[in-house]
Protein backbone atom coordinates (compact mmCIF):
# COMPACT_ATOMS: atom_id res chain seq x y z
CA UNK A 1 0.00 0.00 0.00
CA UNK A 2 1.71 3.34 -1.06
CA UNK A 3 1.16 6.42 0.96
CA UNK A 4 0.70 9.46 -0.42
CA UNK A 5 2.33 12.66 2.08
CA UNK A 6 0.33 15.63 2.60
CA UNK A 7 1.50 18.83 0.83
CA UNK A 8 2.37 20.74 3.97
CA UNK A 9 4.72 17.59 4.80
CA UNK A 10 7.21 18.00 1.32
CA UNK A 11 9.57 20.50 2.21
CA UNK A 12 10.71 22.29 -1.35
CA UNK A 13 14.53 22.73 -1.33
CA UNK A 14 15.69 26.20 -2.32
CA UNK A 15 16.49 25.31 -5.32
CA UNK A 16 12.92 24.50 -6.01
CA UNK A 17 11.99 27.59 -4.36
CA UNK A 18 13.97 29.50 -6.84
CA UNK A 19 12.90 27.77 -9.99
CA UNK A 20 9.30 28.72 -9.09
CA UNK A 21 10.24 32.42 -8.45
CA UNK A 22 11.59 32.32 -11.73
CA UNK A 23 9.03 30.96 -13.05
CA UNK A 24 6.38 33.09 -12.12
CA UNK A 25 8.87 35.74 -13.76
CA UNK A 26 8.91 34.78 -17.20
CA UNK A 27 4.98 33.95 -16.97
CA UNK A 28 4.16 37.35 -15.61
CA UNK A 29 6.17 38.74 -19.02
CA UNK A 30 4.80 36.68 -21.20
CA UNK A 31 0.94 37.19 -19.96
CA UNK A 32 1.72 41.13 -19.84
CA UNK A 33 2.91 41.16 -23.70
CA UNK A 34 -0.11 38.72 -24.38
CA UNK A 35 -2.18 41.38 -22.27
CA UNK A 36 -0.51 44.34 -24.33
CA UNK A 37 -1.02 42.25 -27.89
CA UNK A 38 -4.56 42.27 -27.40
CA UNK A 39 -5.55 45.47 -27.95
CA UNK A 40 -3.79 45.13 -31.08
CA UNK A 41 -5.26 42.57 -32.66
CA UNK A 42 -8.63 44.48 -31.60
CA UNK A 43 -7.96 47.18 -33.40
CA UNK A 44 -6.74 44.94 -36.57
CA UNK A 45 -9.86 42.61 -36.77
CA UNK A 46 -12.27 45.29 -35.38
CA UNK A 47 -13.48 47.81 -37.92
CA UNK A 48 -14.66 51.41 -36.20
CA UNK A 49 -16.57 53.54 -38.91
CA UNK A 50 -14.78 56.53 -39.58
CA UNK A 51 -16.04 59.67 -40.18
CA UNK A 52 -12.90 61.89 -41.33
CA UNK A 53 -14.43 62.96 -44.71
CA UNK A 54 -15.53 66.74 -44.89
CA UNK A 55 -19.48 67.28 -44.94
CA UNK A 56 -20.38 69.97 -47.59
CA UNK A 57 -19.90 72.64 -44.41
CA UNK A 58 -16.58 72.19 -43.84
CA UNK A 59 -15.85 72.10 -47.91
CA UNK A 60 -17.64 75.42 -48.13
CA UNK A 61 -15.65 76.71 -45.00
CA UNK A 62 -12.58 75.13 -46.84
CA UNK A 63 -13.29 77.08 -50.10
CA UNK A 64 -13.44 80.32 -48.51
CA UNK A 65 -10.65 79.85 -46.61
CA UNK A 66 -8.66 78.98 -49.66
CA UNK A 67 -10.16 81.93 -51.55
CA UNK A 68 -9.24 84.27 -49.12
CA UNK A 69 -5.67 83.18 -48.72
CA UNK A 70 -5.54 83.90 -52.33
CA UNK A 71 -6.74 87.25 -51.95
CA UNK A 72 -4.29 87.88 -48.95
CA UNK A 73 -1.85 87.05 -51.57
CA UNK A 74 -3.17 89.33 -54.45
CA UNK A 75 -3.34 92.58 -51.81
CA UNK A 76 0.06 92.04 -50.41
CA UNK A 77 1.39 91.97 -54.43
CA UNK A 78 -0.60 94.85 -55.44
CA UNK A 79 0.53 96.68 -52.07
CA UNK A 80 4.12 96.58 -52.61
CA UNK A 81 3.08 97.37 -56.33
CA UNK A 82 1.30 100.36 -55.15
CA UNK A 83 4.71 101.28 -52.51
CA UNK A 84 6.93 101.38 -56.09
CA UNK A 85 4.70 103.19 -58.26
CA UNK A 86 4.29 105.61 -55.64
CA UNK A 87 7.65 106.55 -54.98
CA UNK A 88 8.62 106.65 -58.41
CA UNK A 89 5.79 108.86 -58.86
CA UNK A 90 6.89 111.30 -56.21
CA UNK A 91 10.57 111.13 -56.91
CA UNK A 92 9.50 112.42 -60.35
CA UNK A 93 7.84 115.37 -58.89
CA UNK A 94 9.99 116.04 -56.87
CA UNK A 95 12.65 116.17 -59.20
CA UNK A 96 10.38 118.38 -61.59
CA UNK A 97 10.32 115.63 -64.01
CA UNK A 98 7.77 114.54 -66.79
CA UNK A 99 5.49 112.58 -64.30
CA UNK A 100 1.78 111.78 -66.56
CA UNK A 101 3.24 108.09 -67.21
CA UNK A 102 4.14 107.57 -63.60
CA UNK A 103 0.97 108.90 -62.72
CA UNK A 104 -1.19 106.53 -64.65
CA UNK A 105 0.85 104.18 -63.37
CA UNK A 106 0.43 104.73 -60.02
CA UNK A 107 -3.05 105.56 -60.54
CA UNK A 108 -3.96 101.51 -61.93
CA UNK A 109 -1.82 100.37 -59.02
CA UNK A 110 -4.03 102.09 -56.44
CA UNK A 111 -7.28 101.07 -58.42
CA UNK A 112 -5.66 97.53 -58.65
CA UNK A 113 -4.72 97.73 -54.74
CA UNK A 114 -8.64 98.79 -54.30
CA UNK A 115 -9.86 95.81 -56.33
CA UNK A 116 -7.61 93.26 -54.30
CA UNK A 117 -8.34 94.34 -50.36
CA UNK A 118 -12.42 94.11 -51.06
CA UNK A 119 -11.61 91.09 -52.72
CA UNK A 120 -9.79 90.05 -49.57
CA UNK A 121 -12.86 91.60 -47.24
CA UNK A 122 -15.32 89.51 -49.38
CA UNK A 123 -13.41 86.72 -48.76
CA UNK A 124 -13.17 86.76 -45.21
CA UNK A 125 -16.48 88.01 -45.20
CA UNK A 126 -17.98 84.18 -46.81
CA UNK A 127 -15.03 82.43 -44.43
CA UNK A 128 -16.54 83.78 -41.51
CA UNK A 129 -20.24 83.10 -42.29
CA UNK A 130 -19.31 79.56 -43.22
CA UNK A 131 -17.36 79.08 -40.01
CA UNK A 132 -20.12 77.91 -37.64
CA UNK A 133 -22.18 75.46 -39.55
CA UNK A 134 -18.43 73.94 -40.11
CA UNK A 135 -17.85 73.57 -36.24
CA UNK A 136 -21.14 72.50 -35.59
CA UNK A 137 -20.42 69.69 -38.69
CA UNK A 138 -17.35 68.53 -37.22
CA UNK A 139 -18.86 68.59 -33.52
CA UNK A 140 -21.28 65.94 -35.02
CA UNK A 141 -18.32 64.18 -36.78
CA UNK A 142 -16.31 64.22 -33.34
CA UNK A 143 -19.44 63.15 -31.46
CA UNK A 144 -20.37 60.44 -33.78
CA UNK A 145 -16.43 58.86 -33.80
CA UNK A 146 -16.38 59.20 -30.08
CA UNK A 147 -19.44 56.81 -30.04
CA UNK A 148 -17.99 54.52 -32.28
CA UNK A 149 -14.94 54.46 -30.87
CA UNK A 150 -15.30 52.69 -27.65
CA UNK A 151 -16.50 49.54 -29.64
CA UNK A 152 -12.57 48.72 -29.76
CA UNK A 153 -11.73 49.48 -26.04
CA UNK A 154 -15.09 47.37 -25.12
CA UNK A 155 -13.95 44.24 -27.09
CA UNK A 156 -10.28 44.86 -25.97
CA UNK A 157 -11.31 44.52 -22.22
CA UNK A 158 -13.58 42.05 -22.72
CA UNK A 159 -10.56 39.68 -24.18
CA UNK A 160 -8.38 40.94 -21.32
CA UNK A 161 -10.86 39.76 -19.02
CA UNK A 162 -11.55 36.60 -20.47
CA UNK A 163 -7.40 36.11 -20.65
CA UNK A 164 -7.30 37.15 -16.76
CA UNK A 165 -10.37 34.77 -15.81
CA UNK A 166 -8.97 31.36 -17.53
CA UNK A 167 -5.74 32.09 -16.63
CA UNK A 168 -6.83 32.19 -12.53
CA UNK A 169 -9.01 29.44 -13.62
CA UNK A 170 -6.09 27.26 -14.86
CA UNK A 171 -3.95 28.09 -12.22
CA UNK A 172 -6.44 27.34 -9.72
CA UNK A 173 -7.19 23.63 -11.33
CA UNK A 174 -3.42 23.22 -11.18
CA UNK A 175 -3.07 23.97 -7.64
CA UNK A 176 -6.03 21.65 -6.44
CA UNK A 177 -3.91 18.94 -8.60
CA UNK A 178 -0.84 19.38 -7.60
CA UNK A 179 -2.25 19.19 -3.80
CA UNK A 180 -4.29 16.31 -4.48
CA UNK A 181 -1.64 14.20 -6.12
CA UNK A 182 0.59 15.65 -3.68
CA UNK A 183 3.11 16.45 -6.34
CA UNK A 184 6.64 17.76 -6.22
CA UNK A 185 5.69 20.27 -9.16
CA UNK A 186 3.17 21.51 -6.46
CA UNK A 187 5.48 24.94 -5.96
CA UNK A 188 5.35 25.44 -10.10
CA UNK A 189 1.62 25.80 -9.29
CA UNK A 190 1.79 28.11 -6.73
CA UNK A 191 4.68 30.30 -9.82
CA UNK A 192 0.99 30.03 -11.88
CA UNK A 193 -0.88 31.42 -9.03
CA UNK A 194 0.62 34.21 -8.52
CA UNK A 195 1.42 35.57 -12.04
CA UNK A 196 -2.29 35.11 -12.45
CA UNK A 197 -2.86 37.19 -9.18
CA UNK A 198 -0.36 39.84 -10.26
CA UNK A 199 -2.20 40.01 -13.80
CA UNK A 200 -5.74 40.73 -11.89
CA UNK A 201 -3.69 43.13 -10.62
CA UNK A 202 -2.53 44.72 -13.63
CA UNK A 203 -5.84 44.23 -15.14
CA UNK A 204 -7.67 45.97 -12.31
CA UNK A 205 -5.05 49.29 -12.28
CA UNK A 206 -5.21 49.45 -16.17
CA UNK A 207 -8.68 50.23 -16.08
CA UNK A 208 -9.74 51.74 -12.78
CA UNK A 209 -7.21 54.96 -13.26
CA UNK A 210 -9.45 55.61 -16.27
CA UNK A 211 -11.44 57.04 -13.51
CA UNK A 212 -9.69 57.38 -10.35
CA UNK A 213 -6.03 59.04 -10.37
CA UNK A 214 -4.53 57.42 -7.27
CA UNK A 215 -1.52 59.95 -7.11
CA UNK A 216 -4.98 62.17 -6.26
CA UNK A 217 -5.50 60.47 -2.74
CA UNK A 218 -2.31 60.92 -1.20
CA UNK A 219 -0.20 58.94 1.25
CA UNK A 220 -3.77 58.58 3.34
CA UNK A 221 -5.63 56.78 0.12
CA UNK A 222 -2.30 54.60 -0.32
CA UNK A 223 -2.06 53.60 3.43
CA UNK A 224 -5.68 53.01 4.00
CA UNK A 225 -5.16 50.34 0.64
CA UNK A 226 -1.90 48.99 2.44
CA UNK A 227 -4.16 48.37 5.80
CA UNK A 228 -7.04 46.79 4.09
CA UNK A 229 -4.81 44.84 2.18
CA UNK A 230 -2.80 43.13 4.57
CA UNK A 231 -6.21 42.81 6.81
CA UNK A 232 -7.79 40.93 3.96
CA UNK A 233 -4.64 38.45 3.69
CA UNK A 234 -4.28 38.18 7.55
CA UNK A 235 -7.58 37.00 7.57
CA UNK A 236 -6.97 34.34 4.95
CA UNK A 237 -4.04 32.99 6.27
CA UNK A 238 -5.89 32.85 9.82
CA UNK A 239 -8.71 30.69 7.90
CA UNK A 240 -5.91 28.17 6.35
CA UNK A 241 -4.54 27.92 9.32
CA UNK A 242 -7.86 27.07 11.33
CA UNK A 243 -8.52 24.24 8.91
CA UNK A 244 -4.93 22.81 8.65
CA UNK A 245 -2.96 23.36 11.77
CA UNK A 246 -5.24 21.05 13.86
CA UNK A 247 -4.73 17.78 11.49
CA UNK A 248 -1.03 18.84 11.07
CA UNK A 249 -0.35 18.53 14.83
CA UNK A 250 -2.67 15.37 15.27
CA UNK A 251 -0.28 13.85 12.68
CA UNK A 252 2.68 14.22 14.70
CA UNK A 253 0.71 13.23 18.18
CA UNK A 254 0.72 16.84 19.32
CA UNK A 255 -2.17 18.74 21.29
CA UNK A 256 -4.92 20.11 18.04
CA UNK A 257 -4.63 23.43 20.37
CA UNK A 258 -1.51 24.44 21.70
CA UNK A 259 0.86 22.30 19.69
CA UNK A 260 2.41 20.23 23.07
CA UNK A 261 3.09 16.61 22.77
CA UNK A 262 0.55 14.57 24.32
CA UNK A 263 1.46 11.20 22.65
CA UNK A 264 -1.55 8.50 24.02
CA UNK A 265 -2.39 11.15 26.81
CA UNK A 266 -6.41 12.02 26.97
CA UNK A 267 -5.85 15.35 27.89
CA UNK A 268 -2.55 17.77 26.82
CA UNK A 269 0.00 18.66 29.80
CA UNK A 270 0.45 22.10 28.12
CA UNK A 271 -3.11 23.63 28.16
CA UNK A 272 -5.23 20.75 29.78
CA UNK A 273 -7.85 20.34 27.14
CA UNK A 274 -9.29 16.99 26.00
CA UNK A 275 -7.39 15.35 23.25
CA UNK A 276 -9.33 12.72 23.53
CA UNK A 277 -13.37 12.97 23.30
CA UNK A 278 -15.96 10.26 22.02
CA UNK A 279 -17.17 10.07 18.37
CA UNK A 280 -20.60 12.33 17.74
CA UNK A 281 -21.82 9.56 15.84
CA UNK A 282 -20.62 5.96 17.29
CA UNK A 283 -18.97 6.87 20.92
CA UNK A 284 -15.63 5.72 20.38
CA UNK A 285 -12.98 7.56 21.80
CA UNK A 286 -11.50 9.86 18.91
CA UNK A 287 -8.83 12.24 19.01
CA UNK A 288 -9.58 15.70 19.43
CA UNK A 289 -8.98 16.63 15.41
CA UNK A 290 -9.35 14.15 13.52
CA UNK A 291 -11.27 14.29 9.79
CA UNK A 292 -12.45 10.96 10.44
CA UNK A 293 -13.75 8.50 13.10
CA UNK A 294 -11.09 4.97 13.31
CA UNK A 295 -13.88 3.49 14.49
CA UNK A 296 -17.18 4.01 12.22
CA UNK A 297 -15.48 6.39 9.78
CA UNK A 298 -18.03 9.41 10.22
CA UNK A 299 -16.72 12.85 8.75
CA UNK A 300 -15.52 15.67 11.42
CA UNK A 301 -17.94 17.70 9.81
Amino acid sequence: MRIRADVEDIQATRTEKLLAVVLAAFLLLGGIWTYQKIDDVVRRHVSVPTFATAGPASARLQQAQSRAAQASGRRQRALENLELRREAYRTALEAHQPAGALRKQYDAAQAEFSVADRQLAAAQRDANAARPAAELEQRSLSRRTERADPRQQRYSFFARLGLVILWIAAADGLLVWGRRRASRWFPLAGSVVAAATIMAFVLAADYLTDYLDPFDWGVAGIAALGIVATLLVYWGLQSYLIRRVPQRRVKRRQCPFCGYPVGDNVHCEGCGRAAVAPCTECGAPRRVGTPYCAACGASAG
